[in-house]
């Protein structure tokens, strides 16, 4: 009984953090980004990295329950095929620094540079699935 309101509290977050991010997409409109299946990437100064544990946290409020939480919501975006990160290119968007409206055709399908202009879901089925996944884990007593 405890972990379905548990399963159910954290999908009630992760619709409302997905309903965040909705409503923010449009200051977000000139960003493009790029998925990470790493979080070793190199960094650099152009590009602002935004976790999986990072997003569920900025967008849902939401918090692992435990360091066994933060692993199974990775996790399970392994198991989906889904990045663990998102790197945004803050500076301009590539491939329309002039914001003239060009944009790769293939700018949503999920595959590399992706604009949230171009109704990418990658972002949210990220946090989603993190989330889930971190909910599903055995932290013990709470």
């Amino acid at each position: 009984m405890h972990r379905t309101t548990l399963r159910r509290t954290g999908l009630a977050i992760a619709a409302a953090g997905t309903t965040a991010v909705l409503a923010a997409a449009p200051a977000m409109a000139h960003h493009c980004f790029v998925p990470m299946y790493s979080l070793d990437a190199p960094e650099s100064s152009n590009w602002f990295v935004m976790s999986a544990q990072d997003g569920a946290f900025y967008e849902a409020g939401y918090e692992a329950a435990c360091d066994a939480a933060v692993d199974a919501g990775y996790d399970a975006l392994r198991a989906e095929g889904l990045p663990v990160g998102i790197k945004i290119f803050e500076k301009m968007t590539i491939g329309d620094p002039k914001h003239t409206g060009r944009m790769n055709p293939n700018g949503a399908d999920g595959k590399g540079l992706e604009y949230f202009m171009a109704g990418s879901e990658l972002p949210f089925q990220m946090v989603e699935t993190w989330i889930e996944g971190a909910e599903s884990a055995d932290c013990g007593p709470a």
